[in-house]
């Protein structure tokens, strides 16, 4: 039942606003190969698509809610898929994401206030909980690689 309580419409309707953030990108990373990408990409993208994306993404926050209530740890083979998804999700829809670039995005996870409190709003602690499953995915990645 917490689960199905915290994952609600308002998770996603008191986000920060999204013209901040797109301003706050640009000043970041502007002249990086994965803005630019994903302007390329973003900018042809219709309504339908971007309501096809906040869906995904709701199912990707409810999935990971989902695990980490269940008490299952961050390496878990649930955790670690529900963190490959996630970065598929960003290579596919945004700009190309090796799970060591997913790493990244991991340490803005807790280091930026709003995305943590984004991920515990859902679930308290949450936030710790993603960071540990994208980086137990890209050891996995790195080892498998390496053998």
């Amino acid at each position: 039942r917490g689960v199905e309580a915290a994952m609600t419409t308002e998770n996603f309707d008191n986000l920060p606003d999204v013209d901040e953030y797109a301003r706050e990108a640009q000043e970041r990373w502007g002249n990086t190969h994965e803005y630019q990408e994903s302007s390329r990409r973003t900018s042809g993208y219709d309504k339908d698509d971007w309501a096809r994306i906040a869906a995904a993404q709701r199912q990707q926050l409810g999935r990971f809610a989902a695990i980490f209530t269940s008490g299952a740890a961050p390496d878990s083979e649930e955790a670690m898929a529900a963190a490959e998804e996630a970065r598929r999700f960003i290579d596919e829809w945004f700009y190309p994401l090796s799970p060591e670039m997913h790493r990244g995005l991991a340490e803005m996870y807790l280091a930026d206030q709003r995305f943590k409190a984004h991920y515990d709003e859902a679930a308290p602690g949450m936030a710790e909980f993603v960071h540990d499953a994208i980086n137990a995915n890209a050891d996995r990645a790195r080892s498998s690689e390496d053998s």
